[in-house]
């Protein structure tokens, strides 16, 4: 147990702004200093760092605290772990405290772990001494072109022929065999263990503070049945999504220059490294992923991707461009001449020549996109009409209009389409995926959980709104026995009536329709009785209109309204997905009524100021203000994307 006096010394030592700027590119912004937040996802700077009172500020997530608390935070440390770190940064010597011995039976796991796979890497990295070592994994990495600075900069190793010798070495140190088959460097069948990388070159995968989470291992032999590269497997210490590997090594390097190199394999970030290039890294050979994009996007906006040329690899890049896009990234793309990868076009090159032939070769996404697709349309207008909308697609993922504006002008030019006929593709797509992104997000479909509607201020009059009060009352009639669940309350479970009946009557509405509100109050009955609804009462109601109604709701098919029909083709047939079109059924009854409200009180406002009521203007004035602030709240939960005729 670490002691006070070291806690004590390592805050009185410890710089915030020295410490954060590891993981956040920060700007000073007058006595403070500002960068994009590490914990969400935004485009303008809220996080701020007070090195006066060595504290920061996350205000998109409401988190904050000192350097420890980021850290643990930031790196899912535990506090003694934090305080390690921050010891080794500068260089204070710990003095721990005997610890008893339930507090040795409660150290943090992922510290167990992390202590393996350190102990791991210095018997990997050993093995290269020995003769084994020497001749097999030293003889590659040589023969590779790597300095011995250079592997001793990425901890490179070699793991021994000898399947246990990894495993009996560790346990013969004192690690546990659990944690040795946690962090996947033995493997247990039944009563046997080995050693997951045993006779492969050894190369350690670095979480972004510099601690070995992983291990990517090479071998060297020629049997096609074996993998040419093996990973760790997912652990609680290495999730492979949300490593990049060469970051630790690159994080300082990229911020000063401002741009990102993306290359495919470790021994392109390692070979780039030796040349000089020190801003690059590698998504590890997996298919790039969110998680990894936005671990750059916390040093530079800026990422050049660099490929080799082949064409299949190259088409499947096209969907990790994409996603760099969609995350507001600048990306650029080199492609090397034929032969030559970003390992060996770095052989006898330096730094300077290598950057510019970077900065001669690099295209923008579009232009790379269209050269590699193009040779595949040749005078075929059905393929060259795909093409420009597999690049039209890809625009339209870009979420800063201003980009999308320019580079739908270079798309028309390029591909010799009419700039209008872009844009409405684009906003199509846009839409399309807005509106997916809302069913996802908002409603949690899949668990079909509803959230806390907004509500309507109380001096709403009732207004004619025929198209919403029949969607009502189709879920009413059709589906008013089933189940929904709601967030946030004790009693999760409650009918689709129910629901929609203490809506309506929360927020004091009533339908304007006759037959419609004949229906909701017969319902609302049964509902008061305990007994379930019953078609059979609707479809030999007394009243003719009723009868009518139910019958052409439960016998045939239902009509979309306007509204759905906007978007029926990339949402589900009605009922498939009450979680999402009960409660949206009801926002939609809700902003129409608030909108006829306001467009109603805005002539009473006009009314009464040409009259000079001052006294009433203010009232209708408060009143519009309530109004407005209701609208938005559902257009908010809506998603800003439905516009009532």
């Amino acid at each position: 147990m670490i002691s006070q006096e070291t806690v004590n010394k390592i805050f009185d030592v410890v710089d915030i702004v020295e410490v954060i700027s590891d993981y956040v590119t920060l700007k000073k912004s007058g006595t403070n200093y500002k960068g994009l937040s590490p914990f969400s996802n935004e485009k303008t700077p809220s996080f701020m760092v007070s090195p006066s009172k060595g504290i920061f500020k996350d205000f998109s997530s409401g988190k904050g605290g000192n350097a420890v608390g980021f850290l643990m935070e930031h790196e899912k440390l535990s506090y003694p772990e934090a305080l390690q770190y921050l010891a080794r940064k500068y260089n204070i010597e710990i003095e721990e405290t005997e610890m008893s011995p339930e507090e040795i039976q409660q150290r943090n796991e992922r510290e167990s772990l992390l202590a393996v796979t350190s102990y791991a890497q210095k018997f990997f990295t050993e093995q290269l001494n020995t003769a084994e070592g020497k001749a097999v994994g030293l003889s590659y990495l040589r023969q590779r072109g790597f300095r011995d600075d250079t592997t001793r900069k990425f901890q490179l190793g070699y793991s021994p022929e000898d399947r246990k010798a990894l495993t009996n070495s560790a346990l013969k140190a004192g690690y546990k065999k659990e944690f040795l088959v946690k962090t996947g460097l033995t493997i247990e069948k039944e009563d046997y263990v080995f050693d997951r990388f045993a006779g492969r070159v050894i190369f350690p995968i670095h979480g972004i503070s510099g601690n070995v989470v992983g291990f990517g291992g090479r071998t060297l032999k020629s049997d096609k049945n074996i993998a040419k590269y093996l990973n760790s497997p997912e652990s609680d210490i290495y999730h492979k999504s949300r490593i990049l590997y060469g970051l630790f090594q690159a994080k300082k390097s990229i911020v000063s220059s401002n741009r990102c190199f993306l290359v495919e394999g470790y021994t392109d970030v390692i070979a780039l490294h030796q040349a000089g290039i020190g801003n690059v890294v590698s998504s590890s050979g997996t298919a790039l992923t969110a998680e990894q994009i936005r671990l750059i996007k916390r040093f530079t906006e800026n990422i050049t991707v660099l490929y080799d040329g082949d064409e299949a690899g190259l088409k499947a890049s096209f969907r990790g461009i994409d996603m760099i896009l969609e995350e507001g990234l600048n990306v650029k793309v080199v492609l090397f001449p034929d032969g030559e990868d970003p390992d060996s076009f770095s052989q006898g090159r330096n730094s300077s020549e290598f950057i510019e032939f970077i900065d001669s070769h690099e295209q923008d996404f579009i232009t790379f996109k269209t050269e590699v697709l193009i040779s595949d349309t040749k005078n075929d207008p059905i393929k060259r009409a795909n093409m420009i909308t597999d690049i039209v697609r890809s625009v339209a993922v870009i979420p800063d209009g201003i980009k999308r504006s320019v580079f739908l002008k270079e798309c028309s030019k390029l591909l010799d389409t009419e700039e209008a006929v872009l844009y409405n593709e684009v906003n199509k797509i846009r839409e399309r995926r807005r509106e997916q992104a809302w069913k996802k997000e908002r409603f949690r479909p899949d668990q079909l959980v509803v959230p806390e509607q907004p509500t309507v201020p109380s001096f709403v009059q009732n207004v004619y709104s025929e198209i919403e009060e029949r969607e009502i009352i189709y879920f009413l009639l059709k589906f008013g026995n089933q189940k929904l669940k709601l967030s946030g309350e004790e009693n999760a479970d409650i009918t689709v009536a129910q629901y929609i009946i203490r809506e309506i009557q929360n927020d004091e509405l009533e339908f304007t329709n006759l037959v419609y509100k004949q229906v909701f109050e017969d319902v609302k009955a049964m509902i008061d009785s305990g007994r379930e609804i019953s078609e059979r009462v609707f479809t030999f109601h007394d009243s003719k209109e009723v009868q009518d109604l139910a019958v052409d709701i439960v016998t045939s098919k239902y009509e979309l309204s306007n509204v759905w029909k906007r978007k029926e083709s990339y949402i589900e047939l009605p009922g498939e997905n009450l979680g999402v079109e009960v409660p949206k059924a009801l926002l939609l009854y809700k902003l129409r009524v608030v909108g006829m409200a306001l467009e109603d009180l805005r002539k009473q406002i006009g009314e009464a100021e040409k009259s000079r009521e001052g006294d009433l203007v203010m009232e209708l004035m408060a009143h519009l203000r309530d109004l407005e602030g209701a609208k938005n709240e559902i257009s908010t939960v809506i998603g800003e994307r439905i516009i009532l005729n």
